[in-house]
């Protein structure tokens, strides 16, 4: 059943790469065929030849970095405070943090689009990155205390007795022992602004500010119109094989970090 299971996942990213690699002619044939007549690697060099692969790529990357930078600076702290630090109405303040989650997304949208257009950040990277300094999102301040509850407070205790105030033993102590944890904040973080779509497309006016999702998207829809050409129209299997090389990029981080990801998730779920 596993394995079952597991073809119906894998099955369409088959489906992704072989069509990638299969001749235009072979793309939509009935009955369909799992492989092409031939390889046509070119197919790639063709694609990216035509689609911005390395603008979307820097700029996906000035993303990515900067909101792990802010998400794995504030989420461990605020985490760290209501995990191990006594101070009132500490309870009430972490279910208001949480109760944020049950907010969609597009309740939010316009408030914080008027904001930032007051600040004149629109068309800049500022509005998907600043954010996340500011806490770094209720689900990952939820996940890093749960993994804090689980430290036994002797630790805490033995750092107080040696001097250390509550900010030098989350630094020394509780930190370096929340490594899985940590790991597993920054790949989700990678996943979801890799992946983001929307939050690019309401901030994002110009194409060389485009991460890949955008340009991809507009590429996709160019390519399969019948008037505007973005230099040259792509053929479908020229779209998939930009699709494929997207789509590897985090699965070969996931696969590189799978060990921590499930280690932090796992343990996040103990409390101590």
């Amino acid at each position: 059943m596993v394995a079952l299971g597991s073809v119906a996942f894998v099955f369409p990213l088959y489906w992704l790469v072989s069509t990638s690699l299969k001749p235009e002619s072979e793309v939509f044939l009935l009955p369909p065929r799992l492989v092409g007549s031939h390889l046509e690697w070119e197919n790639y060099a063709q694609a990216l030849s035509k689609f911005p692969f390395l603008l979307g790529l820097r700029n996906t990357m000035i993303i990515v970095c900067g909101v792990e930078l802010g998400r794995l600076v504030s989420a461990p702290l605020a985490a760290y405070t209501f995990a191990r630090l006594r101070f009132p109405f500490s309870n009430v303040l972490f279910v208001i943090v949480l109760s944020t989650m049950m907010l969609p997304y597009q309740v939010l949208m316009i408030p914080q689009y008027l904001l930032f257009r007051s600040f004149d950040w629109l068309n800049t990277f500022l509005p998907l990155i600043v954010p996340s300094f500011f806490g770094g999102g209720a689900f990952y301040i939820f996940l890093l205390r749960q993994f804090f509850l689980s430290i036994p407070r002797e630790y805490d205790d033995a750092a107080e007795i040696d001097g250390c105030n509550p900010l030098q033993t989350y630094w020394r102590v509780i930190l370096p022992m929340s490594l899985p944890a940590i790991g597993a904040v920054a790949i989700f973080t990678f996943m979801g602004e890799w992946n983001d779509y929307f939050g690019p497309l309401v901030y994002l006016n110009e194409t060389h500010n485009y991460p890949l999702a955008l340009h991809f998207k507009v590429w996709e829809v160019i390519a399969n119109s019948g008037t505007a050409n973005w230099q040259q129209k792509a053929p479908f299997n020229q779209l998939l094989a930009v699709a494929t090389l997207v789509t590897v990029i985090p699965l070969v981080v996931f696969f590189f970090t799978q060990r921590y990801f499930l280690q932090g998730v796992v343990i996040s779920g103990v409390k101590g």
